[in-house]
């Protein structure tokens, strides 16, 4: 089976803090001359500052400028399962690859909780779904055992893990591998290659964003067999995220790093980190280092 890499598309705003679309399309059109697929309105992509309207036209707007060259992934997950049913069934129409559904956030969760929130979605929309787990902004884990019992539904296709513990990502793989047709997809920009060699169908990359070709090189270099060039490509990868992710917050860190590559993205919608003098200094000499500036 072909590995696949999807970046977590930022979304691009003007200085009024409304979408640039034309922008937005102009990264889409970056990545999949890359080679990577898409995944929109996830956590790089600001998905908790949009409102519902403006996800439902960012996805129509995603998959406009793709035109079926590459497969688009779009978040629908939000802390009620209400509201995460109504995007879904938006998505669903507008016929994305997959729709992901991050853990409720906010609202404390049981494994009982996730499983009957999951499976409601699933069960009311044709699209295949995907379990997103980062627990770390949501305060909401899926446990390994809860990911096996929602392998088994129809519809659920697999899970992105972004929560970075290895043993987990372990657990979940496990999973994989015992369920025929559930696919893990890695989160961690570290744990790219050692997750592909292990049995994940692919990842899904914030860091990608700011480098999409090594992103691209490493699933290239897999699909290829080139276990040295994925080796290489791998290492430029999690050298250049150490060293961005030093400086703050991930997915600030990626949105300023790409704004220094191309103004247009502009910044995030307030109150997400503000831009400094001294900070964009150090992102500009990594972005120099790495031959990206």
């Amino acid at each position: 089976m072909t590995k696949q890499a999807y970046v977590a598309l930022v979304t691009c705003f003007n200085d009024d803090e409304t979408i640039n679309y034309k922008a937005t399309r102009a990264q889409v059109r970056r990545q999949v001359e890359a080679g990577n697929n898409i995944m929109c309105a996830g956590t790089n992509g600001d998905f908790s500052a949009l409102t519902f309207e403006e996800k439902v036209r960012l996805t129509e707007e995603v998959v406009d400028e793709v035109g079926g060259r590459v497969k688009v992934i779009v978040n629908a997950g939000m802390p009620a399962t209400f509201e995460t049913l109504k995007l879904a069934r938006e998505f669903d129409r507008i016929g994305v690859n997959g729709i992901a559904v991050i853990t409720p956030f906010f609202i404390a969760c049981t494994q009982e909780g996730l499983i009957r929130h999951f499976s409601t979605v699933a069960d009311s929309v044709k699209t295949p779904v995907y379990l997103y787990d980062i627990p770390a902004r949501t305060q909401n884990h899926i446990e390994p055992e809860t990911a096996r019992k929602l392998a088994g539904h129809g519809n659920i296709a697999g899970i992105k893990d972004s929560g970075g513990a290895k043993e987990t990502l372990e657990a979940y793989l496990k999973v994989a591998k015992d369920v025929d047709g559930f696919e893990v997809y890695s989160g961690p920009d570290h744990l790219v290659l050692w997750a592909l060699e292990n049995g994940a169908a692919g990842c899904i990359s914030g860091l990608g964003n700011a480098m999409p070709h090594v992103l691209a090189g490493i699933l290239k270099a897999v699909n290829a067999g080139d276990l040295a060039e994925a080796e290489k490509q791998q290492a430029t990868f999690a050298a250049f995220r150490t060293d961005l992710y030093a400086l703050g917050f991930a997915p600030a860190m990626v949105k300023r790093a790409l704004y220094l590559q191309d103004a247009s993205v502009g910044a995030s919608r307030q109150p997400a980190l503000l831009p400094n003098e001294e900070q964009d200094d150090q992102i500009a000499e990594i972005l120099r280092r790495y031959r990206l500036l």
